[in-house]
């Protein structure tokens, strides 16, 4: 089997740090984690497990995930957050493909969870996503937040990664705070200024989608949970924006003369 590297970003991940690197064992021969800054036992728990830890503070999603990348041994990546896991099919389509053309990368299903959960409705499946890709020509693109995969040609293994998402929906609400403000940090990092309509309209625009578009008006409680949990996410990013900008604002020294 052509040999990859696993590639894992990791902050505080101490309760998934272990399950994520045994289900890359598999199919990786080598395994990184790049860590910034983690309090807990994260980078103890992945040096046990034979894993090299690079440090580094924060840089972004898609920077964060590409800084390792330069430094691995071999040209294939296969890129997992550390709440995720590669399915058995995964494991098995993964050893099944030839890798032998540079410019295809592969796409997996991601089944995410709430708990025990597998949350289907309104868009969060089959929610594919790019994680195998050669480095020679392919690679995440550098965004600050919810960067992805580019690459000449994708390839569809049908196969599956699980992403325990939530541990329950109180755990969901905390979630959105946390990503709502690296969202918010992300769009102000790229010069997004501040909008006092951009909440209420993107808040909008989001239960629209996700209860008209992508259907969950139709399918239940979980597509309720979607809809809202996605329209709260989407407005509080822009009115952290806000905020961020007024805190600069207000931290600016006043000219007296």
């Amino acid at each position: 089997m052509t040999p990859i590297t696993g590639i894992i970003i990791t902050l505080d991940e101490a309760e998934n740090i272990a399950d994520c690197i045994a289900s890359l064992r598999p199919v990786c021969d080598e395994i990184i984690v790049v860590d910034s800054g983690s309090r807990d036992d994260t980078v103890a728990i992945a040096e046990s497990l034979g894993a090299r830890v690079l440090h580094q503070p924060y840089l972004g999603d898609g920077p964060q995930k590409a800084f390792a990348v330069p430094q691995a041994r071999h040209d294939w990546i296969l890129a997992l957050d550390a709440d995720e896991r590669l399915d058995e099919d995964a494991v098995a389509a993964i050893h099944a493909l030839p890798l032998d053309d540079p410019r295809q990368a592969y796409r997996f299903n991601r089944r995410n969870f709430a708990g025990h959960h597998w949350i289907k409705a309104a868009g969060f499946y089959p929610d594919p996503v790019t994680r195998l890709y050669n480095r020679t020509t392919s690679g995440y693109l550098p965004k600050k937040a919810h960067s992805s995969v580019q690459a000449p040609s994708v390839v569809d293994t049908h196969s599956h990664i699980r992403h325990f998402t939530y541990r329950d929906l109180s755990h969901w609400i905390t979630r959105i705070d946390q990503l709502s403000s690296r969202d918010a940090w992300a769009m102000k990092e790229r010069g997004k200024g501040p909008s006092r309509w951009r909440p209420t309209l993107h808040a909008a625009s989001a239960m629209l989608r996700k209860l008209i578009l992508k259907g969950g008006l139709f399918q239940g409680a979980d597509g309720m949970t979607v809809a809202i949990t996605t329209a709260f996410h989407a407005y509080m990013k822009y009115a952290k924006l806000n905020e961020l900008h007024e805190n600069e604002r207000a931290a600016a020294p006043t000219d007296h003369a």
